[in-house]
């Protein structure tokens, strides 16, 4: 026998009750609507909480000493001509995806500073503002500066100059006054613009170190401007730039030795509003040449190095 929609028979017992559901159910239908109503606002703040904030992170384009491969470090060189080109190619990219920047870093390292004019100027954007501070810089190479990598592979091996230029916490031997780029460093007047005293500027650095540098700055200037919803270039060096990716991204100490940053190469990261990742790293361009870009440069370590 057939039952009407709504009704159903509820055994009780040896009896069985019929009950009208659509008769049950409606007193709570305003605490229904209620409910959905409260659902879908919590999920609108769910999704609204993982607004995404895009920040770009730019190597600088190849300096003169990249292509000589030797540690360059704190030593100011500017752009070789495929440096130029790299940075004007990288200009051209951004502005052919159609982005915006509302303000950009740079390190007080000319070929740090000159990229960013020149993207800019690529992308028609002259005008961003550009806030420089030593807090970018490269990593501080000590002794090792001015050194050719492959050189020294041949006299200490590929492995030991591996920890020297990848490791997390191994630092180098320091710089001292016999060294023939102490003075050209540390007379430079540049230094003089640091928000802490020349004499206390590193003489060296692990990647750890310049994490620990870095993050003040991070902290405290460049993660505020992100957060009000400012799209951020940093344009910066090899080890500062993959420095931050660690504290972003959470890199192990030991996988960090393994993350390569070409030169010329914006690399994309979309936050969310704690500045934490929604998704991994895109490093923009065609595919190809990233690959032989990030070969190129994990190669320069190397007894034999190709600079084609």
């Amino acid at each position: 026998m057939s039952r009407p929609f709504g009704s159903n028979r509820l055994p009780i017992g040896q009896f069985s009750v019929s009950v009208n559901l659509s008769t049950a159910v409606l007193p709570y239908v305003p605490v229904i609507c209620h409910l959905r109503k409260q659902l879908r606002s919590e999920r609108f703040d769910s999704l609204r909480s993982m607004t995404k904030h895009k920040l770009f992170l730019l190597r600088h384009g190849e300096g003169a000493w990249n292509k000589e491969n030797r540690f360059c470090s704190w030593v100011d060189q500017r752009l070789s001509e495929a440096g130029v080109t790299e940075a004007q190619e990288c200009g051209r990219l951004l502005k052919e995806r159609g982005y915006e920047f509302d303000i950009i870093f740079t390190s007080i390292l000319s070929r740090s500073v000159q990229t960013a004019w020149l993207v800019m100027e690529a992308m028609g954007q002259e005008w961003v503002p550009v806030v420089k501070s030593w807090r970018l810089n490269e990593r501080h190479y000590g002794a090792l500066i001015g050194l050719n990598r492959a050189e020294m592979a041949l006299n200490h091996g590929e492995e030991r100059v591996k920890v020297w230029r990848r490791s997390y916490d191994v630092t180098p031997p320091p710089i001292d006054e016999s060294h023939p780029y102490f003075n050209e460093i540390y007379s430079d007047r540049r230094y003089v613009t640091c928000d802490i005293p020349k004499e206390e500027l590193p003489r060296a650095e692990s990647l750890k170190e310049v994490l620990e540098r870095l993050l003040p700055y991070w902290n405290d200037v460049i993660s505020p401007q992100i957060k009000q919803g400012k799209t951020v270039l940093i344009s910066a060096h090899g080890n500062s730039c993959r420095a931050l990716l660690k504290h972003l991204e959470g890199v192990s100490d030991a996988d960090i030795a393994d993350v390569t940053l070409p030169t010329g190469v914006p690399v994309l990261l979309e936050l969310d509003d704690n500045l934490r990742p929604l998704k991994a790293r895109q490093l923009l361009g065609d595919p190809a040449k990233i690959q032989a870009a990030i070969k190129k440069v994990e190669d320069q370590g190397k007894a034999t190095v190709n600079t084609k």
